[in-house]
């Protein structure tokens, strides 16, 4: 390959890049920040679901006219899906390479997210240090936040997970 080669991708062969997914532990460095994009529409599908799949059938997440008579005026979208989706956003830069989640904390949910709601993600990285139980791994913390369309904070919280020292040979190794 001639061209120089924009970040994110690596060569594998002649003229064939692949993808990478999820920074290196070298990358995810402290007060770095990260916008994920694109942001992601909340859909009835993701907050039926969801709510089905938790088991949390409340009538504020499921009863459109219940809905309706609440403070709200429509239907909340179950804060385990704000959480699954904010969280989903981060996973492609922050722990694609993830080798196990070790914590979340410190979850807060900050305004109501309702079907319609487009959310946006940031994430910083706090703190990472070698893993002492897994020598082969980094410990990495990091704090997310989520805004709607309207740039209001909807939700945060703190994740703690662990991520390889050499994201290379992981990748080669997984043909990833």
């Amino acid at each position: 390959m001639s061209a120089a080669l924009p970040r994110g991708y690596r060569p594998i062969a002649n003229d064939r890049v692949r993808e990478n997914v999820g920074l290196s532990y070298g990358e995810l460095t402290p007060g770095l920040v990260i916008e994920h994009r694109p942001g992601r529409t909340v859909t009835e599908v993701d907050s039926l679901l969801g709510a089905a799949l938790s088991g949390n059938v409340a009538p504020i997440h499921t009863d459109a006219h219940y809905s309706s008579q609440t403070q709200w005026g429509r239907i909340l979208v179950c804060s385990g899906v704000t959480l699954n989706l904010v969280a989903g956003m981060t996973v492609r830069s922050i722990s694609g390479l993830t080798t196990a989640n070790l914590a979340v904390d410190q979850v807060r949910f900050t305004a109501p997210v309702h079907i319609g709601d487009t959310l946006y993600a940031e994430t910083k990285i706090l703190t990472r240090r070698a893993s002492e139980s897994s020598p082969q791994n980094g410990v990495v913390t990091c704090h997310t936040t989520a805004r709607n369309q309207a740039a209001a904070s909807v939700m945060s919280f703190t994740r703690t997970f662990l991520v390889p020292l050499d994201a290379d040979t992981v990748r080669d190794a997984a043909n990833y």
